[in-house]
């Protein structure tokens, strides 16, 4: 009678710790792309900025408070 042996096994035995290895380098990929946290934005004052922008434009908010809240954000 022949059995599975170590031949069945050495090829799950290598398939596992490889499947493993794959899932830690994409999920490290996907979170270095855009996933995770972007360190290299610089420029979340102008994203205010042009919100701040588009509210006046839209005319949600008085020039007074427009410029005051402009002045906040440039200190």
């Amino acid at each position: 009678m022949m059995g599975y042996g170590y031949g069945m096994m050495g090829v799950f035995g290598m398939i596992i710790p490889l499947l493993l290895i794959g899932l830690v380098i994409y999920a490290i990929v996907k979170l270095s792309q855009n996933g995770g946290v972007n360190y290299n934005s610089h420029k979340g004052g102008s994203d205010a900025l042009d919100i701040l922008n588009q509210r006046f434009a839209n005319g949600e908010i008085s020039e007074e408070e427009y410029t005051t809240k402009k002045e906040m954000l440039r200190d």
